[in-house]
């Protein structure tokens, strides 16, 4: 019989442009943990996935997993590994803890993950990202340069659909206001509208205030069986009612739509059916607003609003707090940062808090909770449904 899956704690270190070592914010995010869950022996976890797309290049170490183990007091007998999706690494771990405790071949299972990303030179990182895609088509074209891609989606989105500039500071407005009240969060100031509207262009009409800044961190959670999870925490628990992961293309020449993201959608279908919800149940989302436009689009083929309509649902503040449904209520990447192997845990940690009901900024009554990660050009799309009850 498959187990229900619970995900019983998380922490994460202070998210930003930091002093110190990947390996210092891992330990932060591990600690932070097991402060929330007092009743676990770190000896009883028996599987650690650690998340980190550019260890490599930014922390000149690789074979991460047994190195993150050892620092974080853990003595994985079942599981240790590294997962790698770029920005999709943290939600992906997740999804590969979660089916290893469905089947068995795992109990309690740590999911950490984070980046180095401020090195002494920065440059480094924002060249290092080339690698994200084909490095030998697109990348010398500079495509792997996240801001001047989707710089173009924002543009067709607005020719296309009206989507105006304020549409899009109205995501920087809430996000930043939102991380100002996440003391973990890389952000702590609010911008007003005509700030984030006035900022300095990078991209037209993407300006600083459009685009999630590099950043240093790590988070971490815990998961669990059913069973297990009942006499490890007293805590209300919080079940994975569904994962999905769709990816179509990952060359630029053969993304079908700059504009509606056919992956997500396909992965949302997919999500949703196995959570047995529809994008109308969703309570509370965290999705990827790596530049503001981001946002916008996720709000669309979430199937939170009609095709072409993101722009005015997020002006509005239907996915502000008190909307329809509040998005990225810790501040997303656009105010709590994005080192990418930590984003979707983060996402997942403040997801829990919502539906627990202990989180800073409390969605009343939240019983469905979804995380978003988009990695690449758009390529892949990686989704995971939280509830208070199991599917």
């Amino acid at each position: 019989m498959e187990r229900k899956v619970c995900i019983i704690a998380g922490g994460m270190s202070r998210w930003g442009a930091r002093e110190g070592s990947q390996r210092d914010f891992f330990q932060e995010a591990a600690k932070a943990c097991y402060e929330d869950i007092p009743g676990l022996n770190p000896k009883d976890i028996d599987g650690l996935l650690v998340a980190s797309a550019m260890t490599e290049r930014t922390s000149y170490q690789t074979h991460l997993a047994p190195l993150v183990a050892e620092n974080v007091g853990v003595q994985p007998k079942n599981l240790c590994a590294r997962v790698e999706l770029l920005c999709g690494s943290g939600s992906s771990a997740i999804i590969l803890a979660f089916a290893m405790i469905k089947a068995g071949q795992a109990d309690v299972v740590m999911v950490v993950g984070g980046e180095k990303l401020n090195t002494p030179q920065k440059w480094e990182t924002f060249y290092s990202q080339l690698a994200s895609v084909d490095h030998d088509w697109d990348g010398p074209q500079g495509i792997g340069l996240p801001p001047p891609a989707f710089a173009m989606m924002a543009k067709l989105h607005m020719k296309k659909y009206g989507t105006r500039k304020e549409h899009l500071a109205a995501v920087t407005v809430k996000n930043r206001r939102n991380a100002s009240r996440n003391p973990k969060a890389q952000f702590q100031t609010p911008v007003s509208l005509q700030e984030a509207l006035e900022g300095r262009m990078v991209v037209p009409p993407l300006t600083l205030y459009d685009c999630c800044p590099i950043t240093d961190g790590a988070a971490a959670v815990i998961l669990a069986g059913k069973e297990i999870a009942k006499d490890l925490t007293d805590k209300p628990l919080v079940y994975i009612r569904g994962t999905a992961q769709a990816s179509l293309s990952n060359m630029s020449a053969n993304i079908p739509n700059l504009t509606t993201w056919d992956s997500l959608r396909i992965a949302a279908k997919q999500a949703y059916g196995k959570a047995g919800i529809g994008p109308q149940d969703v309570d509370v989302a965290m999705t990827h607003d790596c530049f503001t436009i981001s946002e916008i689009i996720e709000m669309e083929d979430l199937g939170f609003c009609e095709k072409g309509e993101g722009g005015r649902f997020v002006f509005e503040g239907q996915n502000d707090l008190g909307g329809q449904v509040p998005t990225n209520t810790d501040g997303g990447l656009l105010g709590c940062g994005h080192p990418f192997g930590g984003t979707g845990i983060r996402q997942g940690l403040e997801v829990m808090k919502q539906l627990r009901g202990d989180a800073v900024q409390q969605v009343p009554d939240a019983s469905i909770g979804l995380t978003h990660n988009l990695s690449g050009l758009i390529a892949a799309h990686t989704l995971v449904v939280y509830g208070k009850e199991a599917a």
